[in-house]
């Protein structure tokens, strides 16, 4: 491990190798199992899969997989999505109850229905017809998160125009009288840890994922940017893959992992991609929490992000065959 963080000061950042493997977050292990997939002769969806999985069972950061995030009823509820650059099928779940492997069962959507989104109560059913364990995804740490958030008045949350006044009151809500200015949220970097991955094979195919268990004391439905193609990831063998992480409410509406593969489409290197795709962002929500990671197809990678305040910097893992281990990487926030 300490050579990793030595090389990561001796390579040039974005060094090009194939086949690569990129990820959000310090997600060492979820980063290994994609590479360890790939070696074992496995696809780049096999690697997207079985990388992000490891994610969900290890529970990265508490906001990936079971018992993190509980909604504002304390349940916690998975979004996940996978996509294949060289057909452009995407799979995809949101607000999946009972089942510990969303990205598996992203898989299954793409793979066993001609449709990309499946949500709620009817994705969950469909998991279970195809096979996977509905299991309880409350833990005791989410029901602690929970009750904690009870007692603080169920601060924060994310209620706007309804009475009675959410920023001092529990619900039930009803619409209120006036409609006011969006509400100002003080920023948690740990609340939208959402797993991103892309896997770029060594003849260029791409394939590109996200997992997550959304934002902290949601509104029961939400569904954030993850499981939206363009959104919380995309894959392009033609040009590379991106993929997003942050306040994914905001980011969704811009498309940053789709506008930042149209960039390297057109010969824009990823560094700037995806420092354009947040820029674009920028211009309408300067404060918000988010950061992109991009690679192209000839194994160049880069990566940017916001910077707000408890957020100047960026940590992201690559892993290629220079230097054939996991490399911790990270950009300085603009």
């Amino acid at each position: 491990m300490l050579l990793c963080f030595i090389l990561m000061f001796l390579l040039p950042f974005g060094q090009a190798t194939l086949p690569l493997v990129i990820n959000t977050w310090p997600f060492e292990h979820a980063t290994v199992a994609a590479w360890s997939a790939l070696q074992a002769g496995g696809s780049v969806l096999d690697a997207v899969e079985k990388g992000c999985a490891r994610c969900e069972a290890d529970q990265c950061d508490g906001s990936v997989g079971f018992g993190g995030s509980p909604d504002e009823r304390g349940e916690t509820t998975l979004d996940a999505m996978i996509m294949n650059g060289n057909t452009m099928e995407v799979g995809a779940v949101g607000d999946l109850r009972r089942i510990k492997n969303a990205i598996g069962v992203a898989r299954a959507v793409m793979e066993r229905t001609d449709h990309t989104l499946l949500v709620g109560e009817s994705a969950s059913v469909f998991a279970e017809n195809m096979g996977f364990t509905a299991e309880d995804l409350t833990t005791n740490k989410s029901i602690s998160i929970f009750t904690q958030w009870l007692k603080d008045n169920c601060q924060p949350n994310y209620r706007k125009n309804v009475s009675p006044d959410p920023s001092q009151y529990c619900g039930p809500y009803k619409p209120g009288a006036t409609l006011r200015q969006r509400r100002k949220r003080q920023i948690d970097i740990h609340a939208h840890d959402t797993i991103g991955m892309i896997v770029i094979g060594k003849d260029g195919q791409v394939a590109a994922g996200t997992s997550t268990n959304g934002a902290n004391h949601k509104v029961p439905g939400r569904v954030g940017d993850s499981p939206i193609a363009g959104a919380g990831s995309y894959a392009d063998s033609t040009a590379g893959g991106a993929a997003a992480t942050g306040d994914g409410d905001v980011m969704m509406r811009f498309l940053p992992s789709y506008l930042a593969v149209e960039l390297m489409k057109t010969g824009t290197d990823p560094s700037t991609a995806c420092k354009t795709s947040i820029s674009r962002i920028k211009i309408h929500y300067p404060g918000f929490f988010g950061a992109v990671i991009c690679a192209n197809t000839t194994g160049h990678y880069g990566a940017a992000c916001n910077k707000v305040p408890g957020f100047s910097k960026f940590t992201f893992v690559v892993y290629n065959s220079q230097p054939n281990s996991p490399l911790l990487q990270s950009v300085d926030c603009f």
